[in-house]
């Protein structure tokens, strides 16, 4: 196993060194005079040029790069170009709210698509069809739909959430979970459905294995069986899929917190990308490629501890 942790946690330093340069020469690209954004436009153009001088951003790229590389080692990330706040200061201040609402998520995800694809993989029947149609409905609704009629709904007709706004967990625990329930479920239905499916089929292959049978020929529970035996086989395939799902929210969390006003990374990727602020740009880059790695690796482990085999990928 520990041979197995090393060589992911190698291919993850790497990929994070590759995305980092990659991230870096693409947002190099001079598309957007941040030192005209920050002087403003009527300023003289001597200004600009000692501004951009200052920023460093009248180095070649590389340059730019092996410098921010050489600080990022080190956990210092800058300030940023626009607001002059510690750049990981300024994220800490938003990453519990993203990271409640993953965390979320993915508790619903788990806990969902676990009963319905083992519900419609061990009955069958009228029960199969009935969660797949569910299953297919929810993963083919675009999440921006579900998310606003969830809003129209829930939020504005009966009032049960409020439509936008976020309540720390330090504040008040009811006002939290208010304020997070509605983005949660609405991140939740496209995973639901896709982890449910995958779930359902990988049961159901484990339920025509022979040593299912023999199982049963020798008497044990049926209860027995699924939970103990088909269940921890049938989880690995669930398991990959749900990591990727969680990759998935990065993304989904963009949308849903701009919708809901949720103060997250998600929104502050948006607000500092359409400026042009590469310290804060590069550090939300960073972590995210991390914490995906982090999330593979953890799947990886889990799914070696259930099938020994997958250690030796």
């Amino acid at each position: 196993m520990t041979g197995f942790v090393v060589r992911r946690v190698a291919a993850g330093a790497g990929l994070v060194l590759v995305i980092s340069m990659l991230s870096y020469t693409l947002l190099s690209i001079p598309h957007i005079d941040v030192a005209r954004q920050l002087l403003g436009q009527g300023a003289a153009q001597e200004l600009v040029d000692a501004k951009n001088a200052a920023l460093g951003l009248d180095r070649p790229a590389l340059v730019q790069y092996l410098d921010w590389l050489a600080a990022a080692v080190r956990g210092d990330f800058g300030t940023s170009w626009f607001t002059s706040e510690n750049v990981l200061q300024a994220i800490a201040n938003r990453l519990p709210v993203t990271l409640s609402l993953m965390a979320g998520v993915t508790l619903v995800t788990a806990l969902l698509s676990l009963l319905l694809g083992l519900w419609a993989g061990v009955r069958r029947g009228p029960v199969d069809r009935f969660v797949q149609i569910l299953a297919v409905t929810g993963y083919a609704l675009p999440g921006f739909l579900v998310t606003l009629v969830m809003v129209w709904l829930f939020a504005v007709e009966l009032g049960w959430f409020p439509a936008i706004g976020y309540i720390g967990l330090e504040e008040s625990f009811t006002g939290w979970l208010s304020t997070v329930t509605l983005p949660i479920l609405a991140l939740s239905v496209g995973s639901v459905a896709g982890v449910a499916q995958q779930v359902r089929g990988s049961v159901i292959d484990v339920l025509r294995q022979d040593y299912v049978r023999t199982l049963r020929a020798r008497g044990l529970p049926p209860r027995r069986i699924i939970l103990r035996h088909v269940l921890r086989n049938a989880a690995a395939p669930a398991l990959s899929v749900l990591g990727m799902q969680f990759v998935g929210l990065l993304g989904g969390a963009v949308l849903v917190e701009q919708i809901f006003g949720l103060p997250g990374i998600g929104s502050m990727t948006v607000g500092y990308t359409t400026r042009g602020d590469i310290p804060i740009i590069m550090a939300l880059v960073m972590i995210s490629v991390i914490g995906v790695i982090v999330i593979n690796l953890l799947v990886d482990i889990l799914i070696g501890w259930l099938n020994p085999k997958a250690r030796l990928r």
